[in-house]
């Protein structure tokens, strides 16, 4: 695709890198069979390659205006197209580039921009754990669309103490530990039981995707910059073996810091090193597999498994849960028909977008129930607690029904 870019991105590192990607593109529409919004709304602006076309638009000088700023609101930057592109569009960060543009140049009203602010500074915030403590405490009391944000209280066990020559670090992130702090400890345990031993450093907050993805780039730098600070001791220090991730929207952030934070000169290296080293959990089970064999009693039923798009599609990163689990017994399977699409949640797309959030839910619990499970998994908390809303059947992360196995 040719490209004319105004003399405002000319030669600037956004324009550059839009340019580059916009070259690969040749309109061939393959990434719209894959698009959940186009699918529910048949509309091309609201399918992967109606938004380049806007955003290319907006590149070459044509101003935006609140109908561009609300197609681009619209995908839930699930980058299944990404999977579906015959060239290679990463059509990811071209999106990142056009929202940050469109929103210097389109103001939001009033209301718009309060939920925004309120999402993007209250989810990473400290206050957070109290905030979701009270929700918690009179869940019974809320109304529905907010009562399914706030997930039941769950305990999250015990930590494991022992130390292991193997460390790895660990991303507690910003809401799980309130949310389902079972995963992390779940996680731990599990680590525990191959020899690992899982450390996190206290001085790691939010990975940086929720005010990054809400329009505040630089805000979502400074969280990533944070990170990279709070882990480089112990990189430097030999003592991460791998930075593990247990929440694949978290993942596939870190996993992007190098490109994110390639023109700091003062974190560029060392974030490259960052994303070398990550690694999602799924990724470790071939080394865990082996040590736990013997030791895990798999109850019975089939566990309907959700891939998430950041780890399927965002990561790249596909079959791993099913076979590890498979070989420590699991009956595990995913859907019949639509393992690929997203299910709605996308970070805070079900807050922003909760009639089209829904609809995708209710879509994916529609195939997962063919199943019949006997409990549905996932690795992202954005998905296990949007598709829990939808369901009586028990959701939970892939890790804690592995942790509630060992014996």
């Amino acid at each position: 695709m040719q490209t004319n870019l105004s003399p405002e991105f000319k030669d600037t590192p956004e324009g550059l890198e839009a340019e580059a990607i916009l070259r690969k593109c040749v309109h061939c529409g393959f990434c719209t069979a894959t698009c959940p919004t186009y699918q529910l709304l048949g509309d091309e602006l609201d399918g992967p390659r109606g938004r380049i076309y806007l955003v290319k638009q907006v590149l070459e000088g044509e101003a935006p205006t609140r109908k561009t700023q609300l197609h681009l609101d619209r995908c839930l930057t699930c980058r299944n197209c990404e999977s579906t592109c015959p060239s290679g569009v990463q059509y990811g960060r071209l999106v990142d580039i056009g929202r940050a543009v469109v929103e210097r140049k389109v103001p939001r009203d009033s209301a718009s921009q309060a939920l925004r602010w309120a999402l993007k500074e209250g989810l990473p915030s400290p206050l957070f754990a109290p905030a979701m403590k009270l929700g918690q405490a009179v869940r019974g009391l809320l109304p529905g669309r907010l009562k399914e944000k706030v997930p039941a209280k769950q305990a999250a066990g015990t930590w494991p103490t022992r130390r292991h020559p193997r460390k790895m670090l660990m991303l507690a992130g910003c809401v799980q530990p309130s949310m389902m702090p079972n995963v992390n400890a779940a996680t731990a345990r599990v680590l525990d039981a191959a020899g690992i031993q899982a450390v996190v450093p206290r001085a790691a907050g939010c990975c940086g995707a929720v005010k990054f993805h809400l329009d505040d780039q630089e805000g979502g730098r400074a969280q990533m910059r944070a990170n990279v600070d709070a882990w480089w001791p112990y990189v430097e220090r030999g003592e991460a073996e791998a930075i593990v991730m247990n929440a694949s929207g978290c993942g596939v952030t870190v996993r992007e810091y190098g490109h994110l934070l390639q023109h700091d000169a003062a974190y560029a290296q060392k974030a490259a090193r960052i994303s070398e080293l990550t690694r999602d959990l799924s990724e470790l089970l071939p080394q865990i597999v082996p040590a736990l064999q013997g030791r895990v009693k798999p109850p019975p039923g089939v566990l309907a498994y959700h891939p998430p798009c950041t780890l399927q599609h965002g990561q790249q990163l596909r079959g791993g849960v099913e076979q590890g689990l498979a070989q420590l017994g699991f009956t595990i399977r995913t859907a019949l028909n639509e393992s690929h699409l997203c299910c709605g949640s996308a970070g805070t797309y079900s807050v922003l977008q909760p009639k089209i959030a829904h609809e995708l839910r209710d879509r994916k619990l529609g195939h997962l129930s063919q199943l019949e499970p006997a409990a549905i998994v996932s690795a992202n908390i954005g998905c296990i607690t949007h598709l829990q809303s939808g369901t009586p059947v028990p959701v939970k992360h892939w890790v804690e029904v592995l942790d509630a196995a060992l014996s």
